[in-house]
């Protein structure tokens, strides 16, 4: 069984590579979000029923990113009080 020390280490790196994915997410928000401006430059002034129905799914799609950043930053923080504790 691994010590403390290394319980903890390992928490570190658990909580290293979430900030890493924080990173990723954060590019693609940014990614959905300049398809989703490009869509709306793209499909103005058409007569398209369903436009609107897709800028809101670009729209939703980048309310997932910020949902799983919030999860992700619970998540770590729920890690440093488990180390916290050792």
């Amino acid at each position: 069984m691994a010590n403390i020390d290394e319980i903890r280490a390992g928490i570190g790196r658990a909580n290293q590579q979430a900030t890493e994915s924080l990173g990723a997410l954060r590019h693609a928000r940014q990614a959905i979000e300049e398809a989703g401006a490009a869509f709306s430059q793209n499909i103005y002034g058409t007569a398209q029923n369903d436009a609107d129905d897709a800028r809101a799914r670009f729209g939703a799609a980048s309310e997932k990113i910020d949902e799983v950043e919030q999860a992700l930053h619970i998540a770590m923080q729920a890690a440093d009080d488990v180390a916290s504790r050792l």
